[in-house]
């Protein structure tokens, strides 16, 4: 539970680490952005770890991975520039972790 507050407040980095909004529509839409932030930064960090898992192909080192990450959290955002700006037009998105995954795995 401290680490899911640590992470919010990490998201919220701006105006002393909250959010300023006037009316609850705002508010509202705030708390939408923290959690589909949080939920974006989730699904990268298992998706790293999935193509780190996979590519391991010596058994106990795989055990050692999988053992590591079952006694840790996918909450973890230190690798994240959460104070960057992102330009996702076509001509700079490109996938350099190559973390393409077969859709039968997504199912």
């Amino acid at each position: 539970m401290e680490n899911n507050n640590k992470f919010s407040k990490a998201i919220a980095q701006e105006n002393d680490q909250s959010f300023v909004q006037q009316t609850q529509d705002e508010q509202i839409m705030a708390e939408s952005c923290r959690r589909l932030m949080k939920a974006a930064i989730i699904c990268w960090n298992c998706l790293y770890l999935y193509k780190i898992i996979d590519k391991e192909q010596q058994e106990n080192k795989h055990r050692e991975i999988i053992k590591t990450i079952q006694n840790s959290s996918l909450m973890t955002w230190k690798h994240v520039n959460l104070k960057g700006e992102y330009d996702f037009s076509d001509e700079k998105i490109r996938d350099k972790y190559d973390l393409k995954l077969d859709r039968a795995i997504l199912l």
